[in-house]
């Protein structure tokens, strides 16, 4: 076994049915000789930020939706087992002789989904001034207002409120509002 390298080829799997794939698979290495054959199974996955009710929330989906990273050496009878998992349809590049992706790519692949692993808290809202916004948290819970002023660094925003009858200016933070 040890004379056969192993190389890191790309699995597709039905959309959306990604962790399922990795599940199976995993426990087909576990229970079956796989195990000798395939070394890691990876889904690339990033963080991704949105703000509910006030709150940040953390969420983390497939970098590459549709595709399972796996590195395997493929002797013998190993490709055709893995093409046969539930939720994976085949190998990307052809089904007959799998191509393996080059060290380039999987670094490439493996290290953008470590920078974005390691990156700061960051909402991907982007407010413009003059852009109507919903205050979604606070004492002005359910007003609406114009943007007057952006200050990106803090991540608040000067937002122009009618209250009574009277422009009243509000410095809020982007988590207390929302896009209307």
């Amino acid at each position: 076994m040890s004379d056969v390298q192993k190389k890191f080829y790309v699995l597709r799997a039905i959309s959306g049915k990604e962790n399922k794939a990795k599940e199976y698979l995993e426990a087909e290495i576990k229970n079956t000789d796989l195990g000798e054959y395939v070394s890691q199974v990876l889904i690339p996955t990033e963080k991704t930020y949105s703000v509910r009710n006030g709150k940040k929330v953390v969420k983390e989906r497939a970098y590459l939706p549709g595709y399972v990273l796996v590195e395997a050496a493929l002797v013998g009878e190993v490709a055709h087992r893995l093409r046969n998992i539930p939720n994976i349809i085949g190998f990307l590049g052809g089904s007959d002789n799998p191509v393996p992706l080059r060290p380039s790519e999987v670094s490439r692949i493996l290290g953008t989904v470590d920078e974005m692993q390691e990156q700061p808290n960051e909402l991907d809202v982007q407010y413009l001034v003059g852009e109507t916004v919903k205050i979604t948290f606070g004492p002005f819970n359910g007003f609406s207002g114009i943007i007057e002023e952006v200050n990106a660094e803090k991540k608040k925003l000067k937002v122009m409120v009618k209250v009574f009858g009277r422009k009243t200016p509000l410095e809020l933070a982007y988590t207390q509002v929302e896009k209307e």
